[in-house]
């Protein structure tokens, strides 16, 4: 037995007062003489034998009765716990990311574990219940019951130990409670592991939940493995067990028509092709029948046409490379002089390309200054002969890059920035044996700015700042045979692919994805994205001649959604969840301290309601002292 105010237990100690009282007769006798006393003191004896016994008999019953009281006060209680905290808080938090749709022994792990919460008794508490993409605060048995009963599955995956950090948080900063935190999940290998720090004002319980199957088939990405004048090849990857994919059917849908169907016939191989007609628009759907996940049996993708990218070369010498290069399939090549330079054509461009202009007219510079903040890129091809005053004018207007001592001697550009969005998906692997380009006369390139291409000595022949690119040298067949170079391609491609940023066969959702939409805005208008009942307004910017559209965890559906403009569809995109649910591993849990495991939660919500309760017992000791003053009362009344 414990006493929430143990300090009370000193005034038992004032029960010796009642004690000397009785021991001290403190009424003084007075003798009386009588003729006959011999009847008299047999008398006497009696009354006062009887006396005796009624004065201890009524002693015991006070002290029965104060005792009583102050042990009332004392407020008596049994509990497992050491120490009293009358009230406790239970928070939960329920995982509710995709790969908790693997079945268990008794279902779906999600919604068994959602019944045995509901099941748990918790009629008369409240509890705190939180997933990945939601939180019920304190809520009340009828609250939970309709919101775990409505719970869906979430394409987000907290780290556990922001989980962990996020449950503290919900508890209320009274020192005084019990505070249960229970994470319930499959606990799945993600990159972090959980570290739980000691703190004893919470307990930690983690309950981990497995399928009773682990094998699981998903179609992992697709993307255009070959494409000619007349075909679209697209390649589909699936992952899973190599048993599982053997025959397993996969289907090609279009508006959900289906238009292909397809499987897996060898078992070394893990992927399927469709050929598709070229130049058609097309919403996609890839789909696979497996009974385990259901997330990653589809996969959305769509193809617009085409926008083609607007690039502008304004010359002063020999342009012939960058037609090449921009072709009519893709791109809409405008080349002028620059003394023909028609300034209401800038607007409309997506790359403009000062072709080794020898000064750059004040007049161009402003336009360039506009032209490069409403998103369009510029790439710099400085001269032999170059007016660097007018060059450092404009480009101290675009970028944080100028350009200084022209020196002459041959330098080879070896270095390549292959994590820069211009070749990151150029190149397999690193090259370093490539025949490398030379010039012969170059300026420094004074900027902060990592070097795109860089010289023999890591000193910048290419650099990036802002939307605006520039070379450290001419590019002329005199001076540089960089254009003849395999190096000239991609770059100067990837660089009107940048211009416009078109949208890919699919996003994922929750990850940051940006791309560009062709249009001309009206003032106030905004694009939306839709799928039937569902709009979306994303984050965007709007330019003269496109809107860049950026979204990360909008939408939460994964479909092919319809860009539009007032009701009027411009085009379409896709996204889909991302894949890090499909793989079912998971971490092994027994190395974890400061936390407390189970493998069932019945088992630990009956426990942790035990020990929650607390048999508080002064009612009791209140109903005694009532009882013993009874007693006194009836000991005094007919006692003789």
């Amino acid at each position: 037995m414990q006493f929430k105010h143990p300090e009370l237990l000193y005034a038992l100690l004032l029960l010796i007062i009642p004690i000397l009282v009785h021991l001290f007769q403190l009424r003084r006798f007075q003798k009386v003489d009588f003729t006959n006393v011999a009847f008299l003191k047999s008398v006497t004896i009696q009354t006062r034998k009887s006396s005796q016994i009624k004065k201890w008999l009524t002693l015991i019953t006070r002290l029965l009765v104060f005792t009583a009281i102050i042990l009332a006060f004392a407020q008596p209680y049994f509990s497992k716990n050491d120490s009293l905290k009358l009230e406790s808080e239970t928070v939960i938090y329920l995982d509710n990311s995709f790969s908790m749709q693997a079945k268990g022994t008794q279902g779906e792990l999600l919604k068994r574990a959602a019944q045995h919460i509901l099941e748990s008794n918790y009629e008369n508490e409240v509890l705190t219940i939180y997933t990945n993409n939601s939180t019920l605060k304190k809520s009340d048995s009828k609250t939970l019951k309709n919101e775990l009963l409505q719970l869906s599955y979430s394409s987000i995956q907290l780290d556990y130990n922001a989980v962990i950090l996020k449950g503290k948080e919900l508890f209320s900063k009274n020192n005084s409670t019990r505070k249960n935190l229970i994470l319930i999940s499959d606990f799945q290998q993600l990159d972090n592991q959980i570290e739980v720090k000691s703190d004893s004002s919470i307990h930690i319980n983690l309950v981990q939940l497995k399928p009773v199957n682990t094998n699981n088939v998903s179609i992992d990405s697709l993307y255009i493995s070959n494409i000619n004048s007349s075909t679209i090849e697209l390649k589909a990857n699936l992952k899973g067990n190599k048993n599982s994919l053997v025959n397993l059917p996969v289907s090609l849908f279009s508006d959900n028509n289906l238009i292909a169907k397809s499987s897996i016939d060898d078992i070394s191989n893990s992927s399927t092709t469709f050929s598709i007609p070229n130049n058609i628009k097309i919403n996609g759907k890839i789909t696979i029948d497996d009974t385990s996940l259901q997330f990653d049996n589809s996969l959305f993708f769509n193809i617009n046409e085409s926008s083609k990218i607007n690039v502008l070369s304004i010359n002063e010498t020999s342009d012939s490379f960058i037609k090449r290069i921009f072709t009519e399939d893709e791109f809409i090549l405008q080349s002028v002089l620059v003394s023909r330079l028609n300034f209401n054509d800038i607007s409309k461009q997506n790359l403009i390309i000062l072709n080794e202009l020898k000064s750059i007219p004040l007049s161009l510079t402003n336009t360039l200054q506009n032209f490069t903040k409403n998103g369009g890129i510029v790439l710099v091809i400085p001269s032999l002969k170059a007016d660097l005053s007018s060059y450092n004018q404009a480009l101290s207007k675009m970028s944080n890059i100028t350009l200084s001592n022209e020196s002459v001697g041959d330098k080879n550009v070896t270095s390549i920035n292959y994590s820069h969005p211009l070749f990151n998906a150029v190149f397999n692997k690193q090259v370093s044996n490539f025949q490398y380009p030379i010039v012969h006369s170059f300026y420094t390139l004074n900027t902060q700015e990592s070097a795109v291409l860089s010289f023999e000595d890591n000193k910048p022949f290419l650099s990036q700042s802002n939307n605006v690119f520039v070379f450290a040298a001419s590019l002329n067949t005199q001076n540089s045979n960089f254009i003849d170079s395999p190096l000239i391609v991609p770059t100067l491609y990837n660089m009107g692919r940048m211009s416009l940023k078109s949208p890919k066969l699919y996003y994922y959702i929750g990850e940051d994805n940006n791309f560009d939409v062709t249009t001309n805005m009206q003032q106030d208008a905004i694009l939306k994205l839709k799928f039937e009942n569902t709009e979306i307004i994303p984050q965007q910017q709007t330019f003269s001649n496109k809107v860049s559209v950026t979204t990360d965890e909008t939408p939460e559906i994964a479909q092919t959604y319809a860009i539009t403009n007032n009701d009027v569809i411009l085009e379409h995109i896709s996204y889909n969840y991302n894949r890090l649910e499909s793989n079912l591993s998971y971490q092994d849990l027994s190395a974890i301290q400061n936390v407390s495991l189970s493998n069932s939660l019945p088992e630990l919500l009956t426990t942790i309601k035990s020990d929650n309760n607390i048999n508080a017992l002064w009612k009791w000791f209140v109903i005694l002292a009532l009882l013993f003053l009874i007693i006194e009362m009836l000991i005094l009344k007919y006692f003789k």
